[in-house]
């Protein structure tokens, strides 16, 4: 078979151009420090590497969804934590009044302290987190959940919040309520009227009523007081016991989220990420192939009949 001299140029140059397209890759990949630059490279590499950026913004997402949860619900569990701790002071304190040893002027005192309960309970119960929205106003956050009735602004304050609970999402198929209705943490207070019959009563409704009773000495009252102030007690206490399962809940959601966002980077990395060495040590054998193609076709251009011929 005879070779002609065209053959070897055109060949020579083809491969050159060849090792001189893989050189331009190794030095793009080098540049971006990726295994792929242009999608045509691997469609199929590319692919891989757009589902596990979904997944990993996917749980990116729910990691700040938790992050936003475990503060929120940190500034609840102090806000009902501190209600218990004046809770069990009023409680002292109405056990004190209705003793039969205490003195009118006596039960004023307690009054006057309690009153000071009344206000910080109130306070605490209107509480706000870090963006200004109430915390226990259900999804009505953008206004305080107890506050006396539109037309009695004297009147004990009354729940103004709905039971609207918004859900929050953690995982692929698990999520958290993000606000907390104030019903179910400053609950009301079954009160049996004359006639027998239990009716409920407002938190702050019957705080107020048990203030009253004491400044009035009204024993039937600060008898019934004891049993309020217990059931207000019951309802901070499972308020509270609620936050902490939600945390618990959280913290064990954070733990497995954070370890499947570390697999998902590591399994990125080696899909996405390019071999440093590698890639160095195959752009050397590239430019090595260059050199010796280059030479090989120096000396083929250089061959012509002629020169045998002289």
């Amino acid at each position: 078979m005879k070779i002609s001299t065209s053959l070897l140029f055109n060949r020579a140059s083809d491969r050159m151009s060849s090792v001189q397209e893989q050189l331009v890759k190794s030095q793009d990949q080098l540049a971006t420090g990726k295994q792929v630059v242009k999608p045509s490279d691997a469609p199929n590499q590319v692919a891989t590497i757009t589902r596990l950026n979904s997944l990993q913004a996917r749980y990116d997402n729910y990691l700040g969804n938790m992050n936003l949860l475990k503060s929120r619900f940190e500034t609840e569990e102090g806000a009902v934590a501190n209600s218990t701790t004046l809770m069990y002071r009023a409680k002292e304190l109405v056990v004190q009044a209705s003793s039969d040893t205490t003195s009118a002027p006596d039960r004023m005192a307690i009054a006057t302290e309690l009153k000071g309960i009344r206000q910080q309970m109130l306070s605490l119960a209107n509480s706000q987190d870090t963006n200004g929205n109430y915390l226990f106003a259900g999804s009505r956050v953008g206004q305080p959940p107890f506050d006396p009735p539109a037309d009695d602004p004297l009147a004990s304050p009354i729940y103004q919040g709905d039971q609207t609970r918004m859900e929050v999402m953690i995982g692929d198929q698990r999520s958290l309520p993000i606000n907390r209705p104030g019903s179910e943490v400053f609950v009301r207070v079954l009160r049996t009227d004359t006639s027998g019959q239990s009716q409920g009563v407002g938190f702050f409704e019957a705080f107020d009523g048990i203030i009253e009773a004491i400044k009035t000495s009204d024993n039937p009252k600060m008898q019934r007081a004891n049993g309020e102030i217990d059931q207000m007690i019951e309802g901070l206490t499972l308020a509270q016991a609620n936050i902490g399962t939600d945390m618990a809940i959280l913290d064990h959601q954070g733990f497995s989220t954070e370890d499947t966002l570390i697999t998902l980077r590591q399994t990125l990395s080696s899909v996405q990420d390019l071999d440093y060495a590698k890639a160095i040590a195959d752009m050397n054998k590239q430019m090595m192939s260059l050199e010796a193609a280059q030479s090989s076709f120096s000396k083929i251009s250089q061959m012509s009949l002629f020169q045998y011929l002289r």
